[in-house]
């Protein structure tokens, strides 16, 4: 990757958000976020243009990154199944599902499999506390009052993508 990262009109944005803000520092969240939307993950290189974009050390960018567990410091499958196994999903089985779907797939927290389609992540609160337990794939889509079928009908409907 080089500058190419972003284009015009992507590079106009990140002055916008700049422009919010008394110190370019404090733009680094949604710059990253416009990272990893466009390349599905944040990688070292993405990481020293982002520095050089908004005059932020490497270190600082990198303590960021793999602090904030919505960033991905290594690429993930197509399809990222985050799944809930805080206290609300936990008691409606959360732990259950997680188990489910990770010995259906074959694989264990942050793991990818070997044909590149799912990843796997135990993670904390997704805000869907009365519809638990719930999963979300991809940042996008939120999938509610799950069981082990319903998970099932999911992991299904993606392979068939």
């Amino acid at each position: 990757m080089s500058k190419q990262l972003f284009n015009e009109e992507e590079l106009k944005k990140i002055e916008e958000v700049k422009s919010r803000y008394p110190d370019s520092k404090a733009a680094l969240l949604p710059v990253l976020w416009m990272i990893q939307e466009k390349e599905g993950w944040i990688s070292s290189e993405s990481m020293k243009l982002a520095g050089d974009l908004l005059n932020v050390p490497y270190e600082h960018i990198l303590g960021v990154v793999t602090f904030y567990t919505m960033f991905n410091d290594k690429p993930k499958g197509k399809y990222h199944l985050q799944i809930c196994t805080n206290v609300s999903c936990m008691l409606r089985g959360g732990y259950e599902l997680y188990n489910y779907i990770s010995d259906k797939l074959g694989i264990k927290n942050n793991e990818t499999t070997s044909d590149g389609m799912f990843t796997i992540e135990e993670v904390e609160c997704l805000g869907s506390c009365a519809t638990a337990p719930m999963m979300q794939v991809n940042n996008k889509e939120y999938y509610e009052n799950l069981d082990n079928a319903k998970a099932e009908e999911i992991i299904s409907k993606f392979k068939s993508k």
